[in-house]
């Protein structure tokens, strides 16, 4: 096959497939245009976030026999219409799973603990213990919203802190700590979202959301910034319905995330300067491990059709 790959991707699944007989272009400085205006020479094409696979890039696509993207979701692909046209699409959810677990894990336990605040303190020379008194993880009860690949890697992490569990996944049907929605609202301490983005959790932590909670919770989002209203995210933490948020993404982030913290918007601003968030710039899948094993199972979707 003739493969494009239009983002940076690790060099083995390349090399992997080149020792199979595919033949594989790069494409990382082309703009959507210039990509459009080759893609029908291709039967594959590789990429993470930088382009927009909608059905006008689509409709272009006479030969195309498969989309991967490296990474867990795919939100810029239209899936739908591609299955109508014959064409396949892979994610590698499984590639990174550890890793976005992992990374809640160490955004919690950093705001449990004001890591990052007493850290900066003392490299200004400041000593400051008991207004860092941190809280312990043991003994609280954590939902987790969505188990699918990074859910059910936290639970099996969280198994070890002395904490009880309860998930929720509307589209599964057996899986461990199932819970309703309605028990979690009433129970949790901490809710963690891993859910894709679509129309259906566009949004889906908002006011309505929050107002549900028995107590204040805090919040995990490793998942997709739109799935959280900022709006209504800030309100809740000045109301302290919510005492503090890890937020690895971002409503406002675009595909390259440098604009960010110039960004005008009151909410953002609000969220970098509160020492009740831990932000981090959508990194939770982003470990050199999981750079490996994504690229490790697009081979293997690839190659076993």
């Amino acid at each position: 096959m003739n493969i494009l790959f239009v983002d940076i991707v690790h060099p083995l699944l390349k090399k992997e497939l080149e020792l199979k007989g595919n033949i594989c272009d790069e494409a990382h400085h082309k703009s959507q245009t210039e990509i459009l205006s080759i893609i029908d020479n291709y039967d594959g094409i590789i990429l993470r976030s930088r382009i927009i696979i909608d059905a006008n890039f689509l409709s272009k696509c006479n030969k195309l026999k498969f989309i991967a993207r490296a990474g867990a979701g795919l939100e810029n692909i239209d899936v739908e219409y591609a299955k109508q046209k014959g064409i396949s699409c892979y994610n590698a959810a499984e590639g990174n799973r550890q890793s976005v677990a992992e990374h809640a894990i160490g955004m919690l336990l950093s705001l449990f603990n004001n890591l990052n605040k007493s850290d900066n303190q003392v490299r200004k020379g400041k000593w400051q213990r008991e207004c860092n008194r941190g809280i312990e993880l043991a003994n609280k009860t954590i939902g987790i919203i969505g188990f699918g690949n990074s859910g059910s890697a936290l639970a099996e992490i969280l198994k070890g802190f002395s904490v009880k569990i309860l998930s929720f996944d509307k589209y599964r049907t057996d899986y461990l700590f199932k819970a309703s929605m309605k028990e979690i609202y009433e129970k949790v301490d901490i809710i963690s979202l891993h859910i894709p983005l679509t129309n259906e959790t566009n949004y889906l932590a908002d006011k309505s959301f929050f107002n549900q909670f028995y107590k204040s919770i805090y919040l995990i989002n490793t998942s997709r910034g739109e799935c959280v209203n900022t709006k209504d995210l800030v309100i809740a933490i000045k109301n302290k319905k919510v005492l503090g948020a890890c937020l690895d993404v971002l409503e406002f982030e675009d595909t390259s995330f440098e604009n960010l913290l110039n960004d005008s918007n009151k909410e953002i601003k609000y969220l970098i300067n509160s020492d009740k968030t831990i932000l981090s710039p959508h990194i939770a899948g982003w470990t050199k491990e999981s750079n490996i094993k994504i690229a490790k199972v697009l081979l293997e979707k690839i190659t076993s059709v």
